[in-house]
């Protein structure tokens, strides 16, 4: 049977001495081995867009692509906006986040400011998941433009600020010991940490943030911790923060027995999949969260094969490692 490979990180603005050392104790001390550990520093973050490859659907939209390249519901725009979509591309009144701060003069809090002052208005237009135009005409002396996820730069500047970094764990965990669902439950909390079991670790900075060197009480954005959702996530991880070859992974090679290295590649940015013998489109991280290795293989391989790729089997290396 294969383990259970997690990668963990402790967000910047918990990112204390304290803080490492409580986050890697309690993992130990519920059957988490510590394969490797370090940090990423903010300038590293920034230089190699770790963040925005971590949130790939939203970022793609902020700052990883220009406005043209997106495939916009041109319809949706001119029924809110009243205007014709490829003529506001041409006129150039159109920004993703990142541009958008750079033709206003803005930074990233501003730009979130008054982004939501659209949000109040009622001139924003959601086009899918973490898929976001707004209207932002509240800066005095400049032209109102169209932004694509203005949201996402505020987001961003907590892990690319000068100060900031992250400190990562790459984590194993047993099946038999304990269960991908229990590993997010239990062990790291629900995403609200005011919600979270005092022992785990949300709750444990929820408790004690002042104690491990916070400057303020963790909430649902600023939660204290990060871990994957599922062994495919932790993969897609593992190969963003840390330049990781799947091929040299042991959960990595048996994905690429799975999936094409080009769908692999694909999939760890969590499209929208259409799969299932009465086909449903789903995102992939979605698809496989809290699966354990094992079965997150299987699930890989149905929604692979269902999608119009032809999957090899699995059975003998799985044998294998029984």
């Amino acid at each position: 049977m294969v383990n259970n490979t997690a990668f963990v990180f402790v967000k910047p603005h918990a990112n204390t001495e304290k803080a490492r050392e409580v986050v890697k104790a309690t993992l130990e001390s519920k059957n988490v081995k510590v394969l490797s550990e370090g940090l990423i520093s903010g300038k590293e973050i920034e230089e190699k867009m770790l963040i925005d490859n971590h949130y790939y659907a939203i970022a793609s939209k902020a700052t990883l692509l220009k406005p043209d390249q997106l495939n916009v519901p041109e319809k949706m725009f001119s029924e809110k906006f009243g205007k014709d979509w490829q003529a506001t591309l041409k006129e150039g009144k159109v920004f993703n986040a990142k541009d958008a701060c750079t033709h206003l003069g803005v930074d990233s809090a501003t730009l979130n400011t008054h982004w939501a002052k659209s949000k109040k208005a009622g001139n924003l237009v959601k086009f899918g998941g973490g898929f976001y135009c707004g209207l932002v005409d509240t800066l005095e002396g400049k032209e109102p433009i169209y932004v694509m996820n203005g949201f996402f730069m505020s987001m961003r500047s907590a892990f690319v600020a000068p100060d900031a970094s992250i400190y990562y764990f790459v984590v194993e965990f047993t099946e038999k010991d304990l269960s991908w669902e229990d590993f997010r439950g239990a062990v790291l909390g629900p995403t609200d940490p005011a919600t979270a079991p005092e022992d785990s670790l949300r709750g444990m900075f929820m408790k004690n943030w002042k104690d491990y060197g916070l400057t303020s009480e963790p909430n649902v954005g600023d939660n204290a911790v990060h871990a994957s959702a599922s062994p495919f996530e932790a993969l897609a991880e593992r190969m963003n923060w840390l330049g990781m070859d799947p091929a040299s992974d042991e959960f990595g090679k048996l994905v690429l027995k799975v999936l094409p290295k080009n769908i692999l590649d694909e999939w760890s940015k969590d499209p929208q999949v259409t799969y299932g013998l009465v086909p449903i489109k789903k995102s992939v991280f979605d698809s496989l969260e809290d699966t354990d290795a094992g079965y997150c293989l299987a699930l890989l391989g149905m929604m692979w094969s269902q999608s119009g790729g032809a999957v090899e089997s699995l059975f003998e290396d799985l044998q294998k490692k029984a």
